[in-house]
């Protein structure tokens, strides 16, 4: 090996070390980035998560403050399990009755609307999807007057179903499933199509199965959003049998003022279900959000 060689080597081996070291720094400081992200985001539900198996006495005094229980008990819990007036499981359906509806019907009439803005063609086409996206634009304070009106009028308030009828279009949605079913080849509904399927065949055995991702994240975040709805449900729902357990919380924690125990175990109880829900689907968010694309 010539000199020449043996310098081109040497040159060689220190650029791989410089991009080896680039390559470390660069993933060290985005992982660092993240967990203090991460740790922003999880430590107050953890100290939440905690806190409600402390007394209300340790979790004032300021000079016993400390972020695991000195005295774990499950005091708080028991006493808001056995309260008479807290009927937690009546509670628990109003919230998943409108969470689950609202899921099912919005995942359909987006993925239907989706479907048809993505592979048909029909006259003002572009003008009727801008308008749907114009109408994200639109505040809920606009629309919320009217819709209470509506519910008025076909006697729908303080009913569960009241909270159900009107959310059969979401734009958010549409946008999202249309974006992913774009990337569908048109040559798999034309296959469909000489097989004899029908239009509303193809959709239902050719579309939605292929959806599974997105519509799985898309189904997570409205549970979300109406799981935690709290303005629009204490509009509608007067009476105390039909609300849902954001408000409920709200009623209890204003009345155990003096006891931040128990409003912690409020809280916890109140945000499990959704989180659990969360955990069993988190690993269809990163994947349905990276599928869809976003292309115009």
């Amino acid at each position: 090996m010539t000199t020449t060689e043996i310098a081109q080597s040497r040159e060689a081996a220190v650029a791989r070390r410089k991009r080896l070291v680039r390559q470390i720094f660069s993933r060290s400081t985005v992982y660092t980035v993240l967990l203090i992200g991460c740790l922003v985001t999880v430590i107050p539900f953890v100290w939440t998560l905690l806190a409600s198996f402390k007394t209300h006495e340790e979790i004032i005094n300021p000079t016993h403050q400390t972020f695991f229980p000195r005295h774990f008990t499950t005091e708080n819990y028991h006493t808001i399990l056995t309260d008479p007036t807290l009927p937690l499981a009546r509670f628990y359906f109003n919230s998943a009755f409108i969470a689950i509806s609202n899921v099912i019907l919005l995942s359909f009439t987006s993925s239907l609307w989706g479907f048809v803005f993505a592979k048909y063609n029909f006259r003002f086409k572009r003008l009727l999807f801008g308008y749907i996206l114009a109408t994200m634009m639109i505040p809920f304070q606009v629309t919320m007057i009217p819709s209470y009106l509506i519910l008025l009028k076909f006697d729908l308030t303080n009913k569960l179903l009241g909270l159900v009828v009107l959310s059969w279009f979401d734009a958010f949605g549409i946008f999202l499933l249309r974006q992913f079913i774009s990337s569908i080849p048109d040559e798999l509904l034309d296959a469909a199509r000489i097989d004899g399927a029908t239009e509303w065949g193809i959709y239902w055995r050719v579309i939605l199965p292929q959806l599974g991702p997105v519509l799985a994240t898309y189904a997570l975040m409205v549970f979300m959003w109406n799981w935690n709805a709290y303005l629009w449900p204490l509009i509608v729902l007067r009476d105390v049998n039909v609300r849902t357990l954001p408000i409920i919380l709200t009623w209890y924690n204003n009345r155990h003022t003096s006891d931040l125990g128990l409003q912690m175990a409020a809280s916890v109880l109140i945000v499990m279900p959704i989180l659990l829900v969360y955990l069993s689907l988190q690993r269809y968010v990163v994947r349905g959000f990276t599928l869809s694309g976003f292309k115009g």
